[in-house]
C-alpha cells in the first residue's frame, strides 16, 4: 500500500470513528462531551465525567522547549491548565500550509482576547525556519496575539513531539523517524490536563468551524 493510500485508509477510518461518535452522543443523556484519544489509531474513547477520564487516559502532551518569532522560550508551562491547537506547517510552503494558516487565523479571530487557549504552529523546517524567518512570517500574515506561537527547535525534537506526542501523522508516526519529512494537514485540539481531545484538517472551513466549537465545549469543563 503505497502512502496515498495509506492516507484514503485513514481517512476513511477516521470518518468511520466520528460517524460512531455521532452515535454516541445521540444515546447519551449529556448533551455535550468530546472524546479522549490516548494512541495513534485515534479511536474516540468516552467516559462518564472527567475524573474517570484522567485515571485511564495515560496519554498527554510530553514535556518540550522550542523558541518562538519573538525570541522567546515556549515551554509546556505555557499550555499547563490551558487549551492549545496545535497544527505543523514551514513557511516556504505553497501548498496546504497557507490555507492551514488562514484557517488557524480564524480560530485566533474568536479566541484573540482569550489567554485560556494557546495556538502553537510548529515549523517542519526548523533549520530554515529560524526565530528571524518566523518574525518575517508573522508579521506578513499579521499574526500578533501573544498567544499565537510560531515555533521553531531542534528537528528531532519538533518530529519526535508531532509524532509521539500529537499523533500528528496517526499510526504511521510510529514507524518513522527525523529522517523522513514530516507534512500533515492536521490539527491537534488539546485539554487543559494536556490530553487529546480532537483531529481536524486544517484545510477544510467545516472542520475548523467544529474545531472552534469544540474549543467552546472544552471552555466548559471543570
Amino acid at each position: 500500500m503505497d502512502f496515498w493510500e495509506q492516507k484514503a485508509a485513514l481517512t476513511l477510518r477516521i470518518a468511520f470513528f466520528l460517524s460512531l461518535s455521532l452515535v454516541f452522543y445521540g444515546c447519551q443523556p449529556q448533551p455535550e462531551a468530546l472524546p479522549y484519544y490516548n494512541s495513534p489509531s485515534f479511536t474516540p474513547l468516552f467516559f462518564a465525567n472527567i475524573g474517570q477520564a484522567q485515571s485511564k487516559v495515560k496519554h498527554q502532551i510530553a514535556d518540550f522547549s522550542f523558541k518562538n518569532q519573538n525570541n522567546q522560550a515556549v515551554t509546556q508551562h505555557h499550555i499547563e491548565g490551558k487549551i492549545h491547537v496545535a497544527n505543523f506547517f514551514f513557511t516556504s510552503c505553497s501548498s496546504i500550509c497557507p490555507v492551514m494558516t488562514r484557517n488557524m487565523q480564524k480560530i485566533d479571530s474568536v479566541y484573540k482576547e482569550d489567554d485560556n487557549v494557546v495556538l502553537l504552529s510548529f515549523s517542519v523546517t526548523p533549520w530554515i525556519d529560524d526565530v528571524s524567518v518566523l518574525k518575517n512570517y508573522a508579521q506578513q500574515h499579521q499574526i500578533n496575539n501573544k498567544n499565537w506561537h510560531l515555533l521553531t527547535g531542534n528537528k528531532a525534537e519538533i518530529y519526535k513531539l508531532a509524532r509521539q506526542s500529537y499523533f500528528a501523522e496517526e499510526d504511521l508516526g510510529f514507524t518513522k523517524d527525523s529522517a523522513n519529512f514530516l507534512h500533515t494537514e492536521h490539527f491537534l485540539l488539546v485539554d487543559k490536563s494536556k490530553r487529546i481531545r480532537g483531529i481536524y484538517n486544517g484545510t477544510l472551513d467545516l472542520e475548523i468551524m467544529q474545531l472552534i466549537k469544540d474549543i467552546a465545549t472544552l471552555r466548559k469543563e471543570k
